[in-house]
């Protein structure tokens, strides 16, 4: 990967980074309201299960964008945390934060069965083949 490649790909996670940590930052909608009309309290319980979930769902996505920051700056970003092998540059062009190749994706996916593989395989030794 050359320096702009890589210069490129850090200039967007920054961004994204100073993004997603304003918004993992206002928790405004998760505030529970008492309300005298249990239709409005239920209105307000579902607002604050949405709110939840994309506070859970950006949380996550910070985490990655912070673990692929730190791969950059450790020298491994574009390396898959699992087989060692080179990401293919179209997969870092669209998921730049992603620790996997695709096939390492494919399996973790098989492991976990939902997003969370990509804290849980952060830190996992590589794969011998």
């Amino acid at each position: 990967m050359t320096k702009t490649e890589l210069a490129k790909y850090k200039k967007f996670l920054e961004d994204r980074l100073a993004e997603l940590s304003e918004v993992v930052r206002n928790r405004e909608g998760i505030a529970i309201e008492k309300n005298a009309d249990a239709l409005d309290e239920v209105q307000h319980a579902a607002e604050r299960e949405l709110a939840i979930r994309n506070l859970d769902r950006e949380s996550h996505m910070l985490r990655n964008v912070r673990g692929a920051l730190r791969r950059m700056n450790e020298g491994a970003f574009g390396i898959c945390v699992r087989c060692e092998e080179e990401i293919n540059p179209k997969r870092l062009s669209a998921v730049p934060w992603t620790p996997f190749c695709i096939t390492c994706q494919e399996w973790a996916d098989q492991q976990q069965g939902h997003e969370d593989q990509f804290d849980m395989f952060e830190n996992e030794p590589a794969m011998v083949a």
